[in-house]
């Protein structure tokens, strides 16, 4: 078995912690601060997400594009990760920490700028993963590890805020943003650098040579990642309406917003405790049964949130360590592991290794996911009349409206997305004879 060594899976895994750290509070703590601090209409912010991901449309398949065709002496993953961290920083910056000024424009450039850095980061990194080991089972191992890196960038999120309100008294929105940030920005360049320096990009005997569009008529020919990336998308839209609307929810029906960092962190922690044992569900199991576990234990949980009401924060905890739990498979470590296995039947295939361009449509998804989670989210607060300024009074049915949105509705999309993935076919055994076959080629 082509085994990673672990201070090499280490390393490699390094990279994602500042970059769940960051992203993490533009999903959920973003919207409602230009909502209510800076005052952007809820229609305008999820328009803004969309115009981001309609830009996306032609700067991830380019970047895919890029990635794979690069050569240099630092290998094809290196140059790009290297490049999109001053941008990254530049844009959280901007972001986290809006001048007195700052307005709709402002959100959207910025979101772009944020945007293009994430691509150039984000889909060779993910690629250079898939590279580094062969394997069926070490694959879920070095996604899991990366997902356990990033679980515990979200996590930092939510401590260091959490620290200032515990010791210090202070919260809210802007706080944390202005905290992450700050935290983001020492820690980037720091974790970034580790990875470039000390993880080796194997070098790849069939490189891609295939023009772009041509290529992606290929890939989406590929009917397993079809299944993948479809049930991926829509089970991750039911998740990504929820993130925005985490703290409306608390702020909004439980009257707890002061507290939500603590809930947020009981998420992240049960996330970060889950990937080894949804590592080692998938090693019994399978990958393909253990990730349409995590589809119906999200469906069957979140429709407990529509039972609580004003005073119910803690009544909160159980089901958010059950969706958290859940969230540790679903997210990150299963699909990653499973969009492996599909880009070899690619390779296979084409005679081609085009990770980063199979990296790329995925990262378009989950990029396109959080914008359609997020708008339907804030066009959906809008279609209840629910008002997001801070001294606003909301009544019953824009609250249930929320609550509605909030727990029920997300299942529909767990449900539909488990129904795709039903069938996959990508096994531990047929896995083993698409690597015989590309070694078979290659001889």
């Amino acid at each position: 078995m082509n085994k990673l060594k672990t201070s090499t899976l280490f390393y490699y895994s390094l990279t994602d912690l500042p970059i769940a750290m960051s992203l993490f509070p533009v999903i959920v703590f973003v919207p409602r601060y230009y909502a209510s601090d800076v005052g952007v209409p809820l229609v305008v912010i999820g328009t803004v997400l969309f115009v981001v991901r309609i830009f996306d449309v032609l700067t991830d398949p380019l970047m895919g594009y890029l990635s794979d065709h690069t050569r240099s002496r630092f290998g094809r993953r290196r140059p790009w990760m290297l490049l999109a961290t001053p941008i990254m920083m530049l844009s959280i910056y901007r972001l986290f920490m809006p001048p007195p000024d700052a307005d709709w424009v402002h959100l959207l450039v910025w979101s772009l700028v944020l945007s293009i850095g994430i691509t150039m980061m984000l889909i060779p990194y993910y690629a250079w993963g898939s590279e580094l080991s062969t394997d069926y089972n070490e694959r879920s191992r070095i996604t899991g590890g990366r997902a356990m890196a990033g679980v515990l960038g979200s996590l930092t999120a939510q401590l260091v805020p959490g620290a200032a309100l515990l010791f210090f008294g202070i919260g809210g929105s802007s706080v944390v943003l202005q905290l992450v940030g700050i935290t983001m920005l020492i820690v980037m360049p720091v974790c970034v650098g580790l990875t470039l320096w000390k993880t080796d990009e194997p070098v790849v005997s069939k490189r891609a040579v295939l023009p772009v569009i041509p290529g992606l008529k290929l890939m989406w020919s590929n009917g397993p990642f079809k299944q993948l990336v479809l049930a991926f998308m829509i089970g991750s839209i039911g998740l990504n309406i929820t993130t925005p609307l985490y703290l409306f929810f608390i702020a909004g029906v439980l009257h707890a917003e002061d507290q939500a960092i603590y809930m947020l962190t009981f998420f992240y922690l049960m996330s970060f405790a889950a990937v080894p044992l949804w590592v080692m569900f998938a090693r019994r199991v399978g990958k393909h049964r253990a990730y349409l576990s995590s589809f119906f234990m999200l469906a069957l949980a979140h429709p407990f949130y529509l039972l609580l009401g004003e005073g119910d924060f803690w009544w909160m905890l159980p089901i958010t360590m059950v969706t958290g739990f859940a969230a540790g498979g679903f997210s990150a470590t299963l699909p990653n592991s499973m969009k492996a296995d599909v880009i070899d039947l690619d390779t296979l295939n084409s005679g081609e290794n085009r990770a980063a361009l199979f990296f790329s449509a995925w990262s378009f998804a989950q990029k396109a996911t959080a914008s359609i989670g997020g708008a339907i989210a804030m066009f959906g607060l809008a279609f209840f009349g629910f008002n997001a300024a801070p001294d606003a009074v909301n009544g019953d049915s824009e609250l249930f409206g929320l609550r509605f949105l909030f727990s029920t509705f997300p299942s529909l999309f767990y449900l539909t997305g488990a129904a795709i993935v039903w069938t996959y076919p990508i096994t531990e055994e047929r896995q083993k004879e698409i690597r015989a076959g590309i070694e078979a080629q290659a001889a």
